[in-house]
């Protein structure tokens, strides 16, 4: 198959500009296609990334494509890949704008939707004083009343791990009960279990200031931490024959990847939130600089 490209990545999020970077480096023909659909996009900043703590995303991202485009082999497109399929040792793409492309590698970095309770309010506060991981956002609420929503196993962990920034943590169990042995943990703990219904959230702007119950009362609160569940964007790794990897409480359909980084199908890769792995900017870079040096490894061989 006379490809077109070495590699295209799907998706210019961390993961995917990390990839870029590495083949670029590499010297090997890489198309990277970006629509700028990154869902942490609406967060302040990216808390934990060593040299870049507390910038935001917006601007990372800015910077990742800079520092590509000093790269003559690595060219970015703002357009989707709606299908694909496998051809001959390669693969065929079809883009947005109605063209197609060929390839001889694929590498999926395509990210995912983080969906979260959808409590009135949390829209306007989310990645900020509504968040999902306590090490990217618990720095910004530190010290202030805190609360978790929930009333299973992961709810309880979370309420435990989020004592670390503060010593006000109540569990907000929205009307369900809490099995004994939970409550006991929360309890020794110093965590306070509020079984009313939540209604919404209220507060300035993207600021929590409080939560309102169902029966019209409210608790003060500066900060919320809610259980997500991370879901696919497109169909693409299925239509490219992408391995899928069993559901969990975060994950509902993330991409199997080998050790090699490999998603199932020779020559086709995937990184970042797409396979399982710990959901933030750090890992989605690591998870894209491994995936590449193992496509241009394919490469070679």
């Amino acid at each position: 198959m006379n490809s077109e490209w070495d590699c295209v990545i799907v998706g210019g999020g961390a993961a995917g500009l990390s990839a870029g970077l590495v083949l670029g480096r590499a010297r090997r023909r890489t198309l990277l296609l970006d629509v700028a659909g990154q869902s942490n996009r609406v967060a302040e900043g990216i808390g934990g990334l060593l040299g870049n703590d507390l910038r935001p995303p917006a601007e990372f991202y800015a910077a990742g494509r800079q520092e590509l485009a000093a790269y003559g082999d690595v060219e970015l497109r703002e357009v989707e890949a709606l299908g694909g399929e496998r051809r001959g040792e390669g693969f065929a793409l079809e883009l947005g704008d109605g063209s197609a492309v060929e390839t001889r590698t694929v590498l999926l970095a395509t990210g995912m939707d983080y969906r979260y309770p959808e409590i009135p309010g949390a829209r306007d506060r989310w990645g900020r004083s509504v968040f999902h991981c306590p090490f990217c956002h618990g720095w910004e609420v530190r010290g202030r009343d805190l609360a978790v929503l929930g009333s299973d196993e992961m709810a309880v962990h979370r309420a435990l791990l989020l004592r670390s920034w503060s010593d006000s943590v109540t569990l907000l169990s929205d009307g369900r009960e809490v099995e004994g042995g939970l409550a006991g943990r929360l309890a020794a703990a110093g965590v306070e279990v509020d079984g009313r219904a939540v209604a919404s959230l209220e507060g300035p702007g993207s600021a929590l200031a409080s939560v309102v119950f169902e029966d019209g009362s409210e608790r003060a609160l500066g900060g919320l931490l809610v259980g997500v569940t991370l879901h696919r964007r497109s169909d693409l790794p299925d239509r490219l024959g992408a391995t899928r990897a069993p559901a969990t409480p975060l994950v509902a359909d993330a991409v199997e990847v080998d050790a090699m980084g490999n998603a199932g199908v020779p020559g086709l890769f995937a990184a970042g939130d797409l396979v399982p792995q710990v959901p933030s900017v750090p890992a989605a870079i690591a998870s894209g600089h491994f995936a590449a040096a193992q496509v241009v490894n394919s490469l070679t061989t």
